[in-house]
């Protein structure tokens, strides 16, 4: 397994269990005036690993390839995070990361260079749209978790 791979269990292995202990009362408040909820947020967190799982794995398949852009606010509304249950966000977070952390670990090393498209960006590799996901990640379960004290996030 490669160190993408298991940088990723382990945050899923550490954040999980915060994650299930959070109270829905408190995931339901916004983060600020026209902010997600740490539930929308995680919400995200869920659509990104399902647009970034069809990205590495078609990138193995067909390159260059181009992926249209993510309409984050609109996955957000149209899936309705907000009214969600709490468990089962997290049981679906947890578990599509740990499958993209199997998926990962088999990538070899001469398929990091094999390239995409996102959008109208400029095309990106393999390799460094996999550690985009997890300061993606990172970034976004630092929102949800509020322990600054949780080195795995940094």
């Amino acid at each position: 397994m490669n160190t993408f791979a298991n940088s990723l269990q382990n945050i899923v292995d550490q954040v999980s269990p915060i994650l299930r202990s959070k109270s829905d009362e408190h995931v339901r408040k916004p983060l600020g005036l026209e902010k997600w909820s740490r539930k929308q947020i995680l919400g995200h967190l869920i659509d990104s690993a399902a647009n970034n799982h069809q990205r590495f794995v078609r990138t193995l398949i067909e390159t260059p390839l181009a992926f249209p852009p993510y309409e984050q606010n609109l996955w957000v509304s149209l899936q309705a995070y907000q009214e969600h249950d709490w468990q089962v966000m997290v049981d679906l977070w947890s578990a599509y990361n740990r499958h993209l952390a199997h998926v990962i670990g088999r990538i070899a090393e001469s398929q990091m260079a094999r390239e995409c498209i996102i959008g109208n960006k400029p095309a990106v590799t393999l390799g460094w749209l996999i550690d985009d996901y997890l300061r993606h990640l990172k970034h976004h379960l630092r929102q949800i978790v509020d322990e600054p004290g949780l080195g795995i996030l940094t």
